[in-house]
């Protein structure tokens, strides 16, 4: 019997509290936002193995972020579908999109 209490709800689990941890389901995407400490750059993608996506991000494996090492996880949300994330990414890399990360003050 599972107990209703040790069991997060969708919500809280996209969203967990401050320090919270957030363990990552199989098939879900994640799209993300990570940003240069050294120069000014911010770079959006998707991937459906976070872990694995960042590993090779601060291991200059990405052609497009090897330049802008190193970069640090500023932003990220997690979505059910690869459609649902995709549309996101596309979201995040448009005009709106940019000024939306801009208003965020991260």
């Amino acid at each position: 019997m599972v107990d209703a209490g040790a069991c997060l709800s969708i919500d809280r689990w996209r969203n967990p509290p401050a320090g919270g941890q957030v363990v990552y389901a199989q098939n879900m995407y994640t799209v993300y936002v990570l940003r240069s400490t050294s120069k000014i750059f911010r770079y959006v993608g998707m991937t459906n193995d976070i872990k694995r996506r960042l590993s090779e991000h601060q291991n200059g494996k990405s052609k497009t972020t090897s330049r802008f090492l190193p970069v640090e996880l500023i932003y990220s949300e997690i979505f059910d579908t690869r459609i649902q994330a995709r549309n996101r990414e596309k979201y995040l890399k448009s005009g709106v999109g940019r000024e939306f990360l801009n208003s965020l003050k991260i």
